[in-house]
């Protein structure tokens, strides 16, 4: 029989599970963060509900959303947590890009990046933009955490290029983002009704950026097969679930491609006769298939700031105490304006 007291086990249990909770420096699997970004009205918030199994009508992200999920990896064990963030405004917001990733989240950090399909010559901006402010954001976390842990930060880039097979003929070629990176295109279901000409260029330029960063890629609509599929890769990001390793190529149908299983050689060159290719003055391949993708589908030049709402204004934060304080202040603010502008007149009038 043994002689340990009940506080003696349950102490060693805790010790246990600290010890098999860790990753690297300390770093515990048990807590990651996702940060979901991309297009506006995208449909971000709408998989992230479908991920935490949530039925409720998805809301406008004006800025940026936090919530999180919990999920036990067995009977009687501590729950996992993942953190949700989600980054609205489109391309507005890119300040807040530094909230969620932080010397602490950094370790255990995700990107999703879901783009528009259904609006073409909005995609590339809105995925250069944001893939831009992210980097650079995280490039700075990054040589901030070496400086005080660098085994934490060798170990992060040995995990990135996990996903890259060591006798891959593309890894040499390739920039892996800086953490795990997944591309999601969006409203797939008016994406395939398009020429087949434009899909195959946005295909093969999705396809391109997303083997050049290392990232996974894959379509989606509101189909619920579909929806299955992307809960299934969030899940691995969020809770280490066993990666997907299936794989869909084919532009008739919606693309399904893991991390590390495309390659430039299946990608092929960029869709433009070899004639117009030479006409085209790029610095590198990420530059070319940029040039190729807007001759096709131009960029728009809209000032996306203009489109974001007042969240004072908006219908789903009324409060209405607080709104009729504020409609009070609006008028004063008002009433003080014209007596001021009456003011300055009768001073030019007498002078």
């Amino acid at each position: 029989m043994s002689s340990e007291t009940l506080w003696e086990i349950a102490k060693a249990e805790v010790e246990k599970r600290g010890t098999n909770g860790s990753e690297g420096d300390g770093a515990e699997i048990g807590e990651k963060s996702v940060f979901f970004i991309g297009s506006k009205n995208g449909g971000k918030t709408t998989i992230i509900l479908r991920c935490l199994d949530r039925d409720e009508p998805p809301k406008p992200t004006l800025a940026l959303d936090y919530t999180y999920g919990r999920r036990a990896k067995g009977y009687n064990t501590p729950k996992d947590i993942a953190h949700f963030w989600e980054l609205g405004g489109g391309t507005s917001l890119l300040d807040l890009i530094s909230v969620p990733i932080t010397s602490d989240t950094l370790r255990t950090f995700s990107l999703v990046l879901i783009l528009d399909l259904s609006k073409p010559n909005d995609l590339w901006p809105t995925m250069e933009n944001l893939l831009q402010a992210t980097k650079s954001h995280v490039d700075k976390v990054i040589t901030k955490l070496g400086k005080t842990n660098p085994k934490a930060v060798s170990e992060m880039r040995q995990k990135i290029w996990n996903n890259m097979q060591k006798d891959h003929p593309d890894r040499e070629l390739i920039d892996p983002f800086p953490v795990p990176l997944v591309i999601i295109g969006s409203k797939y279901d008016i994406f395939q009704d398009f020429e087949s000409e434009k899909r195959k260029v946005i295909c093969k330029t999705l396809r391109f950026v997303a083997h050049y960063y290392g990232a996974s890629l894959m379509f989606t609509s509101k189909s619920e097969a579909l929806l299955l599929k992307i809960r299934g890769v969030i899940n691995q990001l969020a809770f280490g679930i066993d990666k997907s390793k299936s794989i869909c190529v084919d532009q008739n149908k919606p693309l399904f491609i893991t991390a590390g299983l495309d390659s430039f050689s299946q990608i092929g060159s960029p869709p433009i006769p070899e004639n117009d290719i030479g006409k085209l003055h790029a610095h590198s391949p990420m530059e070319l298939w940029k040039k190729v993708y807007e001759k096709l589908f131009p960029p728009k030049s809209i000032n996306t700031l203009k489109n974001i709402k007042d969240p004072a204004r908006d219908p789903q934060y009324t409060e209405s105490e607080v709104d009729e304080m504020r409609i009070q202040k609006d008028q004063e603010l008002e009433r003080y304006k014209r007596s001021s502008s009456k003011s300055w007149k009768q001073i030019e009038l007498d002078s």
